[in-house]
Formats: structure tokens, sequence, C-alpha cells
């Protein structure tokens, strides 16, 4: 359809999906609408494993489950507008007829990101030209789901394009922090976040740049961020399909570190090689996990990726430091190689990412549907002619001598099949020089631990500044290596406030470019009381389980760290529910 005709369509198309979505809510039987009894909190807080133990012996109902995750959602919806597409009818009929309930996940609700396919529903991923084109079949993640005993009761809340750590889109609106609902519970699998902070149990999400992992930390959960290969992906959407310079991967989040491990243990256990042509036959190895909890552990600690953390973070990171020391581990500061340095990562993931210029994502649209603040930002560059493009970045390194920005505008830009290929032959010796790094001494480290993001959640629209400050996650999909998210504390109003004005920090620290600016400006340790703060796992290629342990070690040494200034517990205190 011709513009400006396609924006009635886009907004005649939004009114129907969020009448749809409203109805199907208000439709549910009042049991759904009723107030969370202590039966309901005992199946919510009990862990994961005995839940099936009793589903399979019949002691407990599949159906009572699915119930009391169904309040659930009604409730998460109410407070974070984190559902998009509600399958609670649906799923009282599959778990009559097409759930397993003999399987490692037996009656285990599970929420999906929406760009997952299951039948009867759309995977609209927030563009409207998507929606109202329901599919006809299960797409493998969700036969394996169910095949498990799993099942799927509700889909998420994504940002249009996919590429913002915010979740919102014209479509179904914004997606709001289950802790303070000005924030954002982090993107591109905010929703996710959001109903698994609020009771949720366990769900599946996508991961380019850290989008399992920023909403886990920006909400108060668990997510891994699996490499290539290890988790199923067939089956479901993304806003840029062909993408293969940083390959998207799904991945699993939880409320717990318990329901994580059992949840991705079983998912690896139903050997979903046989249902996805893309996963790796390797079955799941449980003397790594064991190992890497119980040892005395090696940690490379990166305090900075060139963005600075925030003060919250920042107390975060050494309170998870001083933690682990105090259990027996070692940590050391670690000195990234030279020639494959964070920012050198961010600057060749940022052009691997958008070969194409911007087309594809931007293809989804109505025109004059609005679009994410970040992703508009890096289209008006990629769009710019040559010579303006060349001029600005003039501008920037010379003129505001901001080397960093400079360069990400300089080479942000379409690429040839040939640029293309160059780009993939530089990714591949960057992993090299990590690889013989970290096998040389004095690395050799078990894991590296670092911030998920210089900063706790950020207000909605932040994108349009912050959108270039995702190096403590890109980089490590870049290397494709393995990473976990816990979280740790939440920002404290005095604790954690500035102590001058940021921009005067940041020429304090060297670090005064359009990145770190961009992740600064809207640090406000008063109205960002409540926010979780997190810190981040990084193993290496393939080692879903070792990761895990480590995180549980992790976990262990600040259960039982006291934090000197107040004498609290370093472990993290999940949401009370109503």
């Amino acid at each position: 359809m011709l513009p400006p005709f396609d924006y009635f369509t886009y907004r005649s198309v939004r009114d129907y999906k969020r009448r749809e979505r409203a109805a199907r809510f208000a439709s549910l039987p009042a049991a759904y609408h009723a107030p969370f009894t202590t039966f309901d909190k005992a199946v919510i807080n009990k862990p994961i494993e005995e839940l099936v133990q009793e589903v399979q012996s019949s002691s407990l109902s599949a159906a009572d489950v699915l119930q009391t995750y169904g309040k659930v959602a009604v409730k998460a919806h109410e407070k974070t507008n984190c559902v998009t597409e509600l399958l609670l009818p649906e799923a009282e009929s599959w778990l009559q007829s097409e759930v397993n309930l003999k399987g490692p996940l037996a009656g285990v609700p599970v929420s999906l990101k929406d760009s997952v396919q299951v039948k009867g529903f759309d995977i609209s991923l927030g563009y409207t030209r998507l929606a109202k084109k329901p599919y006809s079949e299960d797409g493998p993640m969700a036969k394996l789901l169910k095949d498990a005993g799993a099942v799927p009761y509700v889909k998420t809340a994504l940002p249009i394009t996919l590429l913002s750590f915010e979740s919102a889109n014209a479509l179904w609106g914004h997606c709001r922090n289950p802790h303070v609902p000005e924030y954002s519970p982090g993107g591109s699998t905010g929703g996710e976040g959001a109903i698994l902070a609020l009771g949720g149990r366990i769900g599946i999400g996508s991961d380019v740049a850290g989008s399992v992992r920023v909403p886990a930390a920006w909400s108060g959960i668990y997510s891994l961020r699996c490499s290539t290969g290890r988790w199923p992906k067939v089956g479901v959407n993304t806003s840029m399909a062909g993408q293969e310079g940083v390959p998207s991967v799904f991945s699993p989040m939880a409320r717990t570190l318990n329901d994580l491990t059992y949840f991705t243990k079983a998912i690896v256990g139903m050997k979903p090689w046989k249902y996805d042509y893309t996963v790796h036959p390797i079955s799941w190895r449980d003397e790594e996990e064991s190992e890497a909890k119980s040892k005395r552990l090696r940690i490379g600690l990166m305090t900075n990726d060139g963005v600075v953390p925030h003060p919250a973070i920042e107390r975060a990171l050494s309170t998870t430091v001083a933690a682990l020391t105090a259990a027996g581990h070692t940590v050391s500061e670690i000195t990234t190689p030279a020639t494959a340095d964070p920012f050198t990562g961010l600057h060749l993931a940022s052009q691997l990412l958008n070969t194409d210029g911007c087309v594809t994502f931007n293809s989804h649209r109505y025109n004059f549907e609005p679009s994410d603040p970040g992703a508009d930002q890096l289209t008006r560059i990629c769009n710019l002619p040559r010579p303006l493009r060349y001029l600005y970045y003039l501008y920037v390194r010379y003129i505001r001598r901001d080397f960093k920005w400079a360069s990400l505008i300089r080479t942000f830009s379409p690429k040839s099949s040939a640029e293309t290929w160059k780009l993939v032959a530089k990714r591949e010796s960057f992993r090299a020089t990590w690889h013989a790094w970290w096998d040389a001494e004095p690395q050799q480290y078990d894991f590296i631990l670092c911030p998920v993001n210089a900063t706790p959640a950020l207000p909605h629209k932040a994108m349009s500044d912050a959108v270039s400050s995702c190096g403590y996650t890109f980089l490590w999909n870049l290397l494709d290596y393995t990473a976990g998210v816990l979280p740790v504390s939440h920002v404290d109003a005095k604790r954690d406030a500035l102590t001058a004005p940021y921009k005067k920090i940041l020429k304090g620290l060297g670090a005064n470019n359009a990145i770190a600016k961009g992740a600064w400006k809207h640090y406000d340790a008063a109205k960002m009381a409540g926010l979780p703060t997190a810190v981040q796992v990084v193993g290496r290629r393939w080692q879903e389980e070792k990761v895990l342990g480590y995180m549980e070690a992790v976990e262990k040494a600040l259960e039982q760290y006291r934090d000197p200034a107040t004498g609290e517990s370093g472990k993290y205190t999940l949401i009370e529910l109503d």
C-alpha cells in the first residue's frame, strides 16, 4: 500500500491487536484474576525439580500449576505491559492432548519471546505489517517444549527491530520495568525479564548483542547466553533474517539459578539436534558443571570496556569480587589483547551486524510507523551520502575530538559482498587472538567477571543516547562465548549517588566520548533507587555447563558474604509476590 494510506493500515492493525489482547485477558475465568493464594506462592517458590516430580507422580495437577502461572501473567501484564499474545485458553487444551507430562519439564509453564512460532498465533516482532498472520503449526522450539512437558502460556514483549535495550513498539506499546515503571526492563527480550521477575518460571529469548543478558540484569533475573549451536533456533523469526556476521542465539532465562540450570539441562537432555538441524549433538556434561562449582577458581576481572560503569554497577562488581575473594577464589584484573580490545570488538561487531545498511529491519515497517530511537539513529548514519558521512566524521574526530564515536561513524555504512567477507575474516582473526590469549600465561582463567552494562535500567526512550553502549555484552557475541547473568543488589539513592556532574567525572577519567556520555546521561541514583544491579560470568565457547557451575559458585560466595557497611548478605532478594 502506498503512503500515506499505509499509515491508516498501521493504526487499524494496532488497534485491532490491542483490542484482541484485552478481550482475551478479560474473557479468562475469574480464577485467573483472583489474588495469589498460599498454594500459588508455594508453587511459584518450589524448586523446579520438585514441581516436575509432583506433576509426574500426580500429587500435583498440571492444570492447577497452569492456573497459578496464568495469575502471574495477568498480574505481571497489568503492572508492566509484558504480554503480547495470551496463550492460556489454548494451553489448557494442549495440556490435555499435546503436552508430555512424563517429560523432564512436566507441567512447567514457559513464557516465550514474541518471536517464537506457536500455532494459532502471530509472530509480529512488534511490526504491524507482520500481525494478523497466525501460524498453522508449532515451530520446532514449541514442539520440543511440549514433548519435554512444558506448557507455553504467553508470548512476551520486545522492541521493534530487536536492536534495543528498550522493549517498546507501536503495536503493543512500552513494556515497563517490574521494579520502577518509568524505566525499561531491558531488551530485546524485555517482556521475559518483566514476567520472570514478577513470578514467572522459565522463558526463552534471543541475544545478538546482549538481548537476554541486559533484561536479566535490568529486571533482576538470571539468564544464559548460549554459544551458537547449543540451543535450538529454528522455528523462530527475526527482524534481520540472513544476518550471520554476529549470529543471534536463542537462550534460556529464569527467575532463579536453580531453575535456569535445570531448564538448560532438561532441554539439552531432549536431544534438540533431533528437532533442529542447527544444534550440535553435544550431550550434557555433568562432570564439567560439578567441577566448576566445587573448585578454587581463577577469575579474570574486566572492570572497564571503555565505558566506565556507573557507581551502582561498580558497587555490585566490587561486592562480588570481595565475596569471591573471601570464599578463597583468586580474582585479578585482566589486560585484554592489544589488537583485540573491547572497542575494536565493538567497532567490528557493529559493522558485521549492519552490513545491509539497516535495510532489512526497516523493510518490515509501514511508512510512518514509529521505530526504535536507537535504530533510527543507526539508520540515519547509514543513509548519509558518503561525502556527508565523511564530513561528519571529520567534525566529530577533529572538532569534538571524539575518536571512538568518529571511528564508528566513518565505517557505519552498507557493505558490498567483498567488504563483508573481509569483515568476517577480521572476526575470525579477532576470535583467534582471544583464544590464544586466554590459553596463555598468566591468563588461563576459569571465567571472566564483568558488568552486564555500564548502567542499571535506563528510562524509556533513552536508547537515542545509549544505543552504542553495549560493549560489555556485544564483545562476547562476537567471540561466541557462553555468558551468564546473575543479580547482585539494587541501586541505593545515597550510596550510589554521583559525587560530581557526570561530564566532569568522564572528563577526569579520560572517557569524554559520545558512547560514554550516552550511557551516563540518564544516571540518577535517586530516581533509579530499587533497580537491580548484576554481574556477568563469561566462559569460553560451548561451556554452558561450566558457566552455570561458575554462576553457582558466585552466588554461594555472595550468600556467605556480609557487606562491611551494612552487615547484609550479598544474596539478591527477589520481588515479593503480592
